[in-house]
């Protein structure tokens, strides 16, 4: 699983942002309890010395250590309790300056050994969500939510109602999120516009962000502008844009929406060749939407970009009537 190094760093922000206002607030409570009652802080320091005298004899050995480390704990358990009862008796929850940690897993450290901790990955799959819902609808576009309704009209092209083969499209996209793992393969949604290509990639988009794996969903026209500026930005912003180039090749799922739409340059063919080919080489899964068909593509691409679609993308075809069109007949 590659984690995205931008969502990433917002979280990590989050989480030490989390962890620094919780500990300010315990030093504020703590000073407030002080105040109120100073034998409660004269009890800190005593539980702090008794600590740190247990330690000591428990290292210095000789006589018998055990016996005074008993008898050590046992008057720091008496001053313990007459601790939290103070703190009770001013209206404050026992335990409510104590510095424990927030997740006992890591000790809010973010990481159990070199694997993120629960607690952070709870944090970046919210920032991996508000990424995605920059461009989505991610609680409207959800796969029940796909109506199939909208695929029953007589289509001409393939003498039928496209409904059953819409309904088999939207399940092979489910079973290709729900299954997912990185390099499960890649899909090619093509069609015309308005039939629920950008739909269906949002729900692929949410169910494998909720698992935790890195995705990135773009439009075309914005990749291939990450690589113009890239080459040809300013200093700053070349660096930026080389980050975005580098989550577009890099993450576990990469959903480019829209090919096809970008203005048709020798750099642009470039930059859409780089992405699938190196995405493909290195084994990551991609979702590639467009309203051209494999041949459309070999013609305004190069057959090398449309030979990788056909021979190594699963490829869906979408039918029908625009829905757009059908939404705004029934307003």
């Amino acid at each position: 699983m590659a984690l995205d190094g931008k969502i990433l760093r917002r979280a990590l922000d989050r989480f030490e942002e989390t962890n620094r206002l919780r500990s300010e607030n315990t030093r504020r409570l703590r000073e407030e309890i002080y105040g109120k009652d100073p034998r409660v802080e004269e009890l800190d320091r005593l539980l702090r010395a008794t600590v740190a005298e247990a330690a000591a004899l428990a290292l210095r050995g000789g006589g018998d250590p055990e016996r005074a480390v008993a008898a050590i704990q046992e008057k720091n358990l008496g001053w313990q309790e007459e601790r939290s009862k103070r703190i009770a008796a001013l209206g404050y929850p026992r335990g409510c300056i104590d510095e424990e940690p927030a997740c006992p897993l890591c000790n809010d450290r973010g990481y159990v050994g070199t694997k993120p901790c629960s607690c952070l990955m709870k944090l970046y799959k919210e920032e991996q969500r508000k990424e995605l819902s920059r461009l989505l609808d991610l609680q409207g576009e959800t796969f029940d939510a796909f109506q199939l309704r909208y695929y029953d009209a007589f289509d001409p092209v393939t003498g039928t109602s496209p409904r059953r083969h819409m309904e088999s499209v939207r399940q092979v996209c489910r079973k290709f999120a729900e299954n997912f793992t990185p390099g499960s393969g890649s899909l090619f949604l093509t069609g015309a516009p308005g039939l629920g290509k950008t739909f269906l990639s949002a729900c692929i988009a949410s169910v494998v962000a909720e698992k935790g794996y890195s995705v990135v969903y773009d439009t075309a026209v914005n990749v291939v502008s990450y690589f113009e500026e890239a080459r040809f930005g300013r200093r700053g912003e070349q660096e930026e844009a080389e980050a975005d180039v580098q989550r577009s090749l890099r993450c576990d799922l990469l959903i480019l929406d829209d090919l096809g739409t970008e203005m048709n340059t020798s750099l642009s063919v470039s930059a859409v060749y780089e992405v699938l080919n190196t995405r493909l080489r290195e084994g990551r899964s991609t979702v590639v939407s467009s309203n051209l068909g494999t041949e459309e593509i070999a013609r305004r691409y190069t057959p090398q970009i449309a030979s990788r679609l056909a021979g190594s993308y699963k490829e869906l075809k979408f039918y029908g009537r625009d829905i757009r069109l059908q939404k705004k007949e029934e307003s």
